[in-house]
């Protein structure tokens, strides 16, 4: 198995006729609006049907390589591969992206609740494109980009998508499917009040912030624009570039990134939420010319953050812009028996 494993898979035109064929037979099957872990189960199961895919279900939670099912590395021309896995940390990701090349798409069902530094790892691998879908049609749509982009178009690497199984979401438009493949995309699209923040949310968390935008609108008459956001690190990764592009050609136009198009022209206090450690909504808040609160998992006592926080924190962001008093910050925290 360790000299198979070994092998260099071959980029071949056959794995691009392949994976166009994958790509045919998943826009052709019929998708019920579900939640991106059965939406990815049930393009897996097309994917094995059109022989066209390595679809590796693996349940190893060993930090060893060998434990790992790669029988599908073998001296020959490259398949698309979409890999459902359990890895609880790092290391077993590790192992399994060295496994596989550091190629395909690695599906993580987050039942597995895994440790702090394996979201932090993937954010900060540059071989990595890490997605956390709040809705099925959010997984489908990255699905379906990462084929292209990997075994079509050739670009090395690996997509990562983490799954849950707790909300299903809006169906997505060709635009917000593009915007939300960059990162994010407007669920609600006007504001109701002249109070207003701006909600981000990603993943299961975002259901937490749809829920703290209904409370803001009824118990606090603030209006909140959502935001789904598939990848935060990919927003950051484009602002990054972005800004250190504008750095070395002064005399250029300067280039915008996604994040900033997203949010520009509109001054309210933008609260970012993940059920994963805060650090990754940190990598935005340099790029964000607004007031901004980032919330994750165990950052204000709550894991993960709960629609109470997030209701909080928008409420605190306009009492820091002084556009409300601070005592209904207080009340909001006793209302809610936050302490």
């Amino acid at each position: 198995m360790g000299t198979r494993c070994q092998a260099t898979l071959l980029m071949t035109a056959s794995t691009e006729r392949s994976a166009l064929i994958c790509i045919d037979a998943l826009n052709a099957m019929q998708q019920p609006r579900c939640s991106p872990l059965y939406s990815v189960m049930n393009m897996a199961n097309t994917l094995e049907s059109s022989r066209q895919a390595w679809v590796i279900r693996g349940q190893s939670r060993s930090r060893r390589a060998m434990s790992w099912p790669t029988w599908f590395a073998r001296n020959t021309g490259e398949k698309p591969m979409l890999y459902l896995h359990t890895a609880a940390s790092s290391a077993q990701l590790r192992a399994l992206s060295r496994e596989t090349r550091q190629r395909g798409i690695l599906c993580n069902d987050n039942e597995t609740r895994p440790s702090p530094s394996l979201p932090l790892w993937l954010a900060s691998n540059p071989h990595c494109t890490p997605y956390d879908p709040a809705s099925g049609e959010e997984a489908r749509a990255v699905v379906l980009a990462a084929l292209q982009a990997l075994y079509v178009d050739g670009e090395p690497g690996f997509y990562y998508l983490a799954l849950h199984d707790q909300y299903d979401g809006p169906g997505l438009s060709p635009q917000d499917r593009d915007h939300a493949l960059r990162g994010m995309y407007r669920v609600r699209r006007s504001y109701t009040s002249e109070l207003k923040v701006r909600l981000l949310g990603a993943g299961r968390a975002f259901e937490e912030v749809v829920h703290a935008a209904q409370l803001l609108e009824t118990d606090w008459n603030v209006a909140a624009q959502l935001w789904s956001c598939p990848s935060y690190t990919r927003l950051a990764r484009e602002a990054e570039a972005a800004q250190r592009w504008n750095r070395l050609h002064t005399l250029a136009p300067k280039r915008s990134c996604h994040l900033r198009d997203c949010l520009a022209g509109d001054g309210a206090p933008v609260v970012a939420v993940t059920g994963y450690p805060q650090p990754i909504v940190d990598q935005l808040a340099g790029y964000v010319d607004a007031r901004f609160v980032a919330l994750g998992a165990g950052s204000v006592e709550t894991s993960p953050p709960s629609r109470y926080w997030v209701a909080v924190l928008a409420l605190k962001a306009l009492a820091d812009d002084g556009r409300i008093e601070v005592e209904q910050v207080e009340a909001a925290l006793h209302r809610y028996h936050l302490r």
